[in-house]
């Protein structure tokens, strides 16, 4: 490989606009999924569960 090849190769400047849309994707999906969880009946009174029982503890 000559060092012409070999510096175009190594050279990163910087994320493509390729990588910019699939990494938007990505992020948008994830979050799309955690609020799908998140927003479920169980996790809502699985929460609500655990606040209530932290604030009735006594001490």
């Amino acid at each position: 490989m000559s060092d012409r090849s070999l510096r175009t190769f190594l050279d990163d400047d910087g994320m493509s606009t390729v990588e910019y849309a699939v990494g938007t994707i990505a992020a948008a999906a994830f979050a799309a999924v955690l609020y799908a969880v998140v927003s479920g009946d169980g996790i809502v009174s699985a929460l609500t569960g655990l606040v209530q029982r932290a604030l009735s503890v006594t001490f």
